[in-house]
C-alpha cells in the first residue's frame, strides 16, 4: 500500500511550521523533545548506558546530559521542517560560520575536498549552511526506512543547493565525479559500519568505522575538512570549521587508511567530549562486535 500520503502530510506540517517565529519553534521543539524523552524508553536507556560507560559519568549527570540531548533532538526536528525558510539572505540570522577561511583556502584550489561530519547537533542545517554560502556540496545519505521521509528530506537538501547521492546506488561513481569536478563531498561517518568497516578505538571501545572518507581523500589527494555545528544557548547555531589535513600516501595503503580514519575518529571524539549533549548517544555505534584475538568482527 502506497504511503505517498505521508509525504503530503509532512509537507503540510512543514509549511505550517514555516509560519512560526523561530523562538516559538525552539520552545515547541523543547516540549517535543521532553515528550520524546519520556516515551522513547529504549533509546533513553541505551543513551544513558552508553554515555555512562564511554564518558565515565555518574548516573545523575548522564541522565541530565541525555535529557538535554532529547530536547536538542526535538528542536532539530522542527528546524529541519523549517529548512524551506532558509536562504542566502537570512542565513546569518540563524547560523554563524567560524574559521570560514579554511573553506576559502581549499575552494581556491578548485580540487575538491572531503567534509567530515557526524550525527552531531543539527547536521542537516550544517549541510544547508555550507551549500547556501557557496560551497559546492555533494553528500552521501542513507535512505530512511520510509521512502516518503527520504523524499522530503532530499527536497529540503536540494532546496539549499546540495547534490545528493543515495547510499546503495551508484554513489561511488557519483562521488568520484564530484571530486574530479572540484566539489566538496560530505560524509556523516560516525555510524557502525558493520563487517565492511575498519575497527578503531572510539571513546575507549573498538568500533567498526566507515572507510569512505579516508579512501576518497587518499585516492584523489584532496584534504579532509572537519566541520561541526554547535547549538548556541541563545538560539541558532555556530558552524565550526577545523583545519584541513591530508591522508598520507606512504605506499602502504592499509596503514595510510587506518591512520587517517583514526585521526577523523579522534576529531569527532573531541567534539563529543566538549559537547556531550550534541551527539546521538542512542545510535548503536558499537553494534558490530570486535574479536580482540582475530582483530576483526566476531
Amino acid at each position: 500500500m502506497s504511503k505517498v500520503w505521508q509525504y503530503y502530510l509532512i509537507k503540510a506540517f512543514s509549511r505550517m511550521i514555516c509560519w512560526l517565529p523561530y523562538s516559538w519553534l525552539l520552545a515547541i521543539g523543547k516540549l517535543l523533545g521532553l515528550v520524546f524523552h519520556r516515551i522513547a524508553q529504549k533509546q533513553r536507556k541505551r543513551a544513558i548506558a552508553q554515555i555512562s560507560e564511554r564518558l565515565n559519568l555518574p548516573e545523575k549527570e548522564a541522565r541530565a546530559v541525555i535529557r538535554r540531548l532529547f530536547i536538542h533532538v526535538g528542536q532539530t526536528f522542527l528546524e529541519i521542517m523549517y529548512t524551506p525558510v532558509l536562504d542566502r539572505n537570512n542565513l546569518e540570522r540563524f547560523i554563524a560560520i567560524e574559521n570560514r577561511h579554511y573553506l576559502e583556502e581549499v575552494l581556491s584550489t578548485e580540487k575538491g575536498a572531503v567534509i567530515l561530519a557526524a550525527h552531531f547537533g543539527n547536521w542537516e542545517w550544517l549541510g544547508a549552511t555550507l551549500a547556501l554560502t557557496g560551497v559546492p556540496l555533494s553528500s552521501v545519505i542513507k535512505p530512511q526506512p520510509n521512502e516518503q521521509h527520504t523524499r522530503i528530506l532530499n527536497e529540503f537538501r536540494q532546496h539549499t543547493g546540495m547534490q545528493i547521492f543515495n547510499r546503495g546506488t551508484s554513489e561511488l561513481l557519483g562521488i568520484s565525479r564530484a571530486l574530479k569536478q572540484g566539489r566538496f563531498v560530505g560524509f556523516v561517518a560516525d555510524q557502525d559500519a558493520g563487517r565492511a568497516g575498519l575497527f578503531v578505538d572510539f571513546l575507549g571501545k573498538m568500533a567498526s568505522t566507515p572507510l569512505g572518507p579516508a579512501t576518497f581523500a587518499r585516492k584523489f589527494n584532496v584534504p579532509v575538512i572537519p566541520v561541526f555545528i554547535v547549538r548556541r544557548p541563545e538560539g541558532g547555531h555556530r558552524v565550526v570549521v577545523q583545519e584541513p589535513f591530508y591522508c598520507e600516501k606512504t605506499g602502504n595503503e592499509e596503514a595510510d587508511l587506518y591512520r587517517a580514519t583514526q585521526q577523523m575518529v579522534k576529531i569527532t571524539e573531541n567534539m563529543i567530549r566538549q559537547y556531550p549533549d550534541h551527539w546521538l548517544w542512542f545510535i548503536k555505534r558499537w553494534n558490530t562486535k570486535y574479536d580482540e584475538k582475530a582483530g576483526e568482527t566476531a
